[in-house]
């Protein structure tokens, strides 16, 4: 009985702190991904000047980038207003050198976004001496946005996904069960503009989305370049709001809000893939960040629990929401909530249950009102693994099931690359439900913030998520930004959005390899250059230090 006894307290410790129920704060690892930054003083004028540089060279590159659209960006097979036209249609004709000026705007963009960061995150060696100001961080990134906003889509060709799915809706058939094909038509130009891909398939979206895309439907009908502009429109509305949302939540956690905005919403994704490409995950975003900030107000700053408390509780609820009714991804956000207002009153799992009842309901109310009110009914939870259906190398369960795959066909024993990814996938699905919950407890006993435990929990989701686009990377980027502001998380973001902007090309057209290849030549060419005449006038070399010695450094307050 002693051994059995024993056995089963073992298995209940190891059970306690798997979920970290039992993990001192100083062993949580996923805590010193946080700090508190210090107030530090602003640009002097030799650093204000540099900055305007900056500030040229990313518009530089953007305007650049915009203008490529013309040839290599996602035009519409149909109702292209460039063909045809002498000056105009030249860059579609130019097929390698539109690709070269691409790249380059794209290499530009960077450069100018990981000089942007000398200000806002400081380099290598830690914070910044001085901090660029929000204003000139806003201007800096409306300046960078506007090229994009007002060129073709590029590196996507969801948008007309978009178009097509909300004409079906339009038409009053369900987009959860015809596709574009079967709806509209082979002939119609709309399904002429969706990729292959998708013209068979259902639409993965929520009902929300379909119900505004409706709406512009009825607005542009067929006019595919008004439908695309209604739809930025809306995109751009979003990243507002990210915008307006970022700051505030980096705050509670005693981050720079500057530096949340240069990370989450100056990110080279944000401009080449929300904005460029046109994609409802910006919308998504912008409403779950809004949400999670107004929520937080209510259990956070509020005391006692009043009447105000509960309707912005309420609020940020149905706006979180009103978000996973977008792409059901963000709902996971309220269950940070619920654990963070649990904190708050108190009573252990009372607590919980009583918390996650209410914001339960407010859920269920604002789900069952969206989906019966647009006509859509409930049709799109059976399509949202629609997109599984595409193996993408950023998915490690994927990438891992495609490489063991490969791997046994060198090695003879035949291509089982189907029978394994349907192994990894259940297995990362498993994983990530246990990350998720570890996240929740943290956030329940107040090792981590509401902010960084989501981010967290969300890292896990994109990271192990069947199929990752690059800019699902964004779903947890965006929010970590926001508290996890030390190196051992910045440097990793940084890198991988580097490289994945730099990587993805654009879908206008395709590419032979030479012509990849020699516009990647002209790009190193161009970007070695440009550094080595702006030696002098940029800060391309890291400088220590994180304020002037004779001021004090003072800590951001933190209100959660």
């Amino acid at each position: 009985m002693a051994v059995v006894e024993g056995a089963r307290r073992r298995v209940i410790d190891v059970g306690r702190r798997a979920l970290g129920l039992d993990v001192p704060a100083a062993d949580h690892t996923v805590a010193v991904l946080h700090s508190v930054d210090h107030d530090v003083p602003g640009l002097d004028r030799r650093e204000t000047l540099q900055l305007m540089r900056i500030r040229l060279l990313g518009a530089t590159g953007a305007v650049i980038m915009a203008i490529s659209a013309l040839g290599v960006g996602a035009q519409p097979v149909h109702q292209n207003p460039t063909s045809g036209l002498r000056v105009l249609g030249f860059f579609a004709r130019a097929g390698t050198s539109t690709l070269a000026m691409c790249m380059i705007g794209t290499v530009l963009v960077v450069m100018a976004w990981l000089l942007l960061g000398r200000f806002a995150v400081g380099g290598r060696g830690g914070e910044p001496r001085h901090r660029l100001s929000r204003s000139q961080m806003d201007r800096t990134l409306l300046l960078w946005i506007l090229p994009l906003s007002v060129a073709p889509p590029m590196f996507s060709n969801d948008v007309y996904s978009y178009l097509a799915q909300s004409e079906i809706s339009a038409r009053g058939m369900d987009p959860y069960t015809v596709s574009p094909v079967a709806g509209l038509g082979l002939d119609n130009v709309l399904t002429n503009n969706v990729p292959n891909i998708w013209r068979q398939t259902p639409a993965p979206y929520g009902p929300l989305f379909l119900w505004m895309g409706r709406g512009i439907s009825h607005i542009v009908g067929d006019n595919i370049i008004a439908g695309v502009w209604l739809h930025r429109m809306l995109v751009l509305a979003a990243v507002a709001l990210m915008v307006w949302a970022l700051p505030r939540l980096s705050r509670r956690c005693g981050v720079a809000p500057v530096s949340a905005l240069w990370l989450g919403a100056a990110n080279p994704l944000v401009l080449l893939h929300l904005v460029g490409g046109v994609h409802n995950d910006a919308i998504m975003l912008g409403l779950m960040l809004a949400g999670i900030e107004f929520c937080l107000r209510a259990i956070d700053d509020i005391h006692p629990f009043d009447r105000k408390a509960w309707a912005l509780l309420v609020f940020g609820t149905v706006l979180i929401t009103l978000s996973s009714t977008i792409k059901i991804t963000s709902i996971i956000a309220l269950g940070f909530v619920g654990m963070a207002l649990a904190r708050r009153w108190g009573h252990g799992l009372r607590g919980i249950l009583y918390s996650a009842a209410i914001l339960g309901a407010v859920a269920v109310v604002v789900t069952v009102f969206i989906s019966t009110a647009s006509g859509l009914g409930f049709g799109w939870i059976d399509t949202l693994g629609t997109g599984t259906t595409v193996r993408s190398y950023l998915s490690l369960p994927t990438a891992i099931g495609i490489i063991t795959g490969f791997g046994g066909v060198l090695l003879g024993l035949g291509d089982h690359t189907t029978a394994l990814i349907d192994i990894t996938r259940p297995i990362a699905s498993l994983v990530t439900a246990l990350i998720v919950l570890r996240m929740l407890i943290a956030t329940w006993t107040g090792r981590l913030l509401a902010v960084g435990a989501l981010g967290v929990a969300l890292g896990a989701v994109v990271l192990l998520f069947p199929v990752v686009q690059p800019w699902y990377l964004l779903w947890a980027i965006v929010p970590l930004a926001a508290w996890a502001n030390r190196p051992a998380f910045r440097v990793p973001a940084v890198v991988i959005s580097v490289i994945v902007s730099l990587l993805v090309m654009p879908r206008g057209a395709d590419f032979y390899v030479f012509q990849i290849v020699e516009s990647a030549i002209a790009t190193v060419i161009v970007g070695l250059t440009l550094i080595f005449l702006t030696r002098n006038v940029l800060p391309w070399r890291n400088e220590a230090g994180v304020s002037a010695p004779s001021q004090q450094p003072t800590p951001y307050g933190v209100s959660s």
